[in-house]
């Protein structure tokens, strides 16, 4: 049986995947809030690993003028998607 975890906020850096995953999240009670990545960069203190990665991600999301970027929709993602089939 799985464990219940107690709704809490999570930031993740936008990529096509963080927007499936805040979906999930969001779906199970947390608040999901993504971060462009151009606004994580300059956070990152080394080369990008998994590591740095979150620690950028965690000091990003705690910036009282950090802007995030809405979830979009499984449909939302579909067109993104066919358009770039389109101009490719």
């Amino acid at each position: 049986m799985g464990r219940t975890v107690a709704p809490m906020p999570l930031a993740m850096e936008a990529c096509g995947s963080s927007h499936h995953w805040a979906r999930w999240f969001a779906a199970r009670g947390h608040t999901a809030r993504l971060i462009p990545a151009e606004f994580v960069k300059p956070f990152r203190p080394r080369g990008k690993n998994d590591a740095a990665d979150a620690e950028a991600i965690a000091v990003a999301a705690r910036q009282p003028t950090m802007r995030f970027v809405g979830i979009k929709s499984v449909e939302q993602q579909a067109i993104l998607t066919w358009h770039s089939v389109r101009q490719g």
